[in-house]
């Protein structure tokens, strides 16, 4: 068999330590005080960030449903077309609106979201949880719910990739109702857009928030103004905001409501998002947004939608864009154009959220993650899973060229991402809550019933789009279950390679005529104080030689931004100040550069054996050079999968700012 090889950086596990030590459970008061502080390392009340803020990121996607819900529902090319008249349109617009009031408002805001991951929301916040009690208690059902959790992380990934492409095409496609010979600019128009809102994400999300807030309150206000004019043509629609009216749609023509749930679920698309964004933004901010904006703004607008439609079925061809008066139609397809880049932003800046935790969690290589907010923990850039995501956005444009097209597929990624939530959230309330177990039974058979029905008609739409995200999930899934089999097979190897600390020291005590000792200083960048750096090992092993300083350097990332000097690093003689051995642990804040060179310039001469000689201190790195080889522990193609996604990894002298002209690269050979 050949082998393939590749480099994989096995340094320390950065950004794990202190964020388990100093994050508060409660989302919503978490800030971050003056490094010169004396408690910079914790974790405080954090400030309110501004509704409109939140507006302008996290509602983006839910908020722009209406510009292709209604449309999609009654389109006569449907596979499974609903026949328009009075009662089907009072029954789909009551079930908008219930579906609405159940899959966001009861289960996301009022539930879901008070479950967070120190701050952090969304389903990966919820496998962080399970596998923390997996490998506590070994329950192998928590094993089970964090695969399931994965799978719907990456419909939440697929979902991040289709959301723009529609969201940007419905809008852009209003050109077509004022003029249908626009109808060749379109696909143009919305290239460009998309490029450039996927070139505008390393400002940062707080940036962007500051110039889409203000649309997307206007947004808000337009629609539902809008609403009231089509609400004022048949007053009567009124009436679907009673429950009955999607009851007996849903049991009285289930023939009709079973196919029409596949478009209707496209009303509550984003959902994911509002919990996804959490840690950005809090879970006050998206609340109050949702239940005094968001929510009474589209309810309004859908109303006004059906109250056209009954008035002239000739509406159906595009009720968003002909409720709107001829005068104003281009004013409000510009508009909806920036919503729509909005809604994209919201999905986005949740794609960064669960790559980054994925990558915290083993399912990822460690990516490289910039932070855009000096203030605010969660705000975030993956550059590469930034540019992977345009690519896709822009395939499907070109392939399926229409919102209407795309309509099909949306829907499964939102209520799959939905329906894995709700059970992996009822599993956690199990667990955490003290609320009595047969009423957390109820609400879950109550809520997880509804919600696969939804997942059944979408199944209906597999040959028809559905299979797209399916099949991107389904890649994703491949991929991050493959890193996290790789990653294990690595670290137990490359564990059994290091070995114990203690007992290596032990050893060259043991024979020190056959190890020579050199002036200077060595710094070996490692996983923890109880574990031989491979590097060190490797520099025995070969070379003979040992430093006559020597210093173990672990690294930690904080959920502060900036980690004051006096605790910036902590010396450990590892109990023996003799051995010339150091271990220090280096403290950084999330929004600093990690330098460590700059952070052991703090090291006091006294704690590091006496004399720690920096500039002339030669910096070792461990790697493991990666092989596909004989030994069935995966199959070939995960093997190649594996050593190609490791190819991903940042390089570990360029993240630490370590000076290459004194930096020493040594690795090992791991066969997987």
């Amino acid at each position: 068999m050949r082998l393939e090889r590749v480099w994989i950086p096995c340094e320390p596990a950065v950004g794990r330590g202190l964020r388990r030590n100093f994050a508060l459970r409660d989302t919503a008061a978490r800030t971050h005080p003056d490094p010169d502080d004396g408690h910079a390392l914790r974790a405080g009340p954090r400030p309110f960030r501004p509704g409109a803020r939140a507006l302008g990121v996290v509602f983006g996607d839910i908020g722009t449903s209406p510009i292709y819900t209604l449309q999609t529902i009654f389109n006569p090319d449907d596979p499974h077309p609903v026949p328009v008249d009075p009662e089907n349109v009072y029954g789909v617009v009551s079930l908008i609106f219930w579906s609405m009031m159940i899959i966001v408002t009861l289960t996301y805001v009022s539930l879901a979201m008070r479950v967070d991951n120190h701050g952090e929301g969304g389903i990966m916040a919820l496998i962080t949880l399970l596998r923390s009690w997996a490998a506590k208690r070994q329950v192998r059902v928590t094993g089970v719910l964090a695969v399931l959790g994965i799978f719907g992380a990456s419909l939440f990934l697929g979902d991040g990739m289709i959301t723009p492409a529609i969201s940007v095409l419905s809008a852009v496609e209003g050109l077509k109702v004022v003029n249908p010979d626009l109808e060749a600019f379109v696909i143009p128009i919305v290239v460009v857009i998309i490029v450039v809102l996927f070139a505008a994400q390393k400002f940062g999300t707080n940036a962007v928030g500051r110039l889409f807030g203000p649309i997307t309150t206007v947004w808000f206000v337009a629609i539902a103004l809008c609403g009231v004019g089509g609400i004022l043509l048949e007053p009567g629609i009124l009436v679907a905001l009673s429950p009955t009216y999607a009851f007996t749609f849903l049991l009285g023509h289930f023939h009709y409501a079973f196919f029409a749930l596949a478009a209707i679920v496209l009303c509550f698309t984003g959902a994911e998002a509002l919990y996804a964004d959490m840690g950005h933004f809090g879970r006050k901010p998206i609340t109050i947004g949702w239940l005094f904006v968001v929510l009474p703004a589209v309810t309004i607008n859908y109303m006004g939608q059906g109250a056209l439609i009954l008035h002239d079925e000739g509406a159906l061809a595009s009720p968003f864009f002909l409720l709107i008066p001829d005068a104003l139609r281009v004013p409000m397809i510009i508009l909806a154009t920036a919503a729509t880049v909005i809604a994209s932003q919201a999905v986005i800046s949740g794609a960064f959220s669960v790559a980054s935790q994925a990558a915290e969690l083993g399912y990822l290589p460690r990516l490289r993650i910039l932070h855009t907010s000096t203030d605010t923990y969660g705000q975030i850039y993956v550059p590469w899973v930034n540019w992977i995501i345009l690519a896709a956005v822009l395939i499907l444009v070109f392939t399926f060229q229409s919102s209407t097209a795309l309509a099909y597929a949306y829907g499964m990624t939102a209520i799959g991402t939905n329906t894995i939530t709700t059970i992996l959230f009822f599993y956690v309330a199990f667990r955490a809550w003290k609320t009595p177990r047969w009423l957390l039974w109820t609400g879950l058979a109550l809520i997880l019933s509804f919600e696969l029905l939804f997942v059944a008609a979408n199944l209906t739409k597999i040959l028809h789009g559905a299979w797209l995200p399916l099949a991107i999930a389904l890649a994703s899934f491949t991929v991050m279950a493959t890193w996290q089999k790789g990653r294990s097979i690595v670290t137990a190897k490359r564990t059994k390679m290091e070995g114990s600390l203690a007992e290596f020291m032990e050893e060259i005590k043991s024979r020190p005529y056959e190890i020579v000792t050199v002036p200077g200083t060595a710094i070996f960048l490692n996983r923890g104080k109880s574990a031989v750096p491979l590097a060190l090992r490797d520099n025995i092993r070969h070379n003979h030689v040992r430093h006559e300083n020597i210093v173990l350097v672990s690294v930690e990332i904080a959920t502060v931004p900036r980690v004051a000097s006096r605790h910036r690093v902590v010396v450990d003689d590892l109990g023996d100040p003799t051995d010339g051995i150091t271990h220090v642990t280096v403290n950084f804040g999330y929004a600093e550069v990690t330098d460590v060179p700059r952070a052991l310039a703090l090291v006091s001469p006294k704690a590091a054996c006496g004399r720690l000689q920096l500039d002339e201190a030669i910096y070792y790195l461990s790697k493991i050079e990666l092989r596909a080889g004989r030994k069935p522990r995966m199959r070939t193609w995960r093997k190649k999968l594996f050593l190609a996604t490791s190819r991903i990894t940042v390089d570990a002298a360029e993240h630490f700012n370590l000076p290459l002209n004194r930096t020493v690269v040594l690795g090992e050979v791991v066969e997987i």
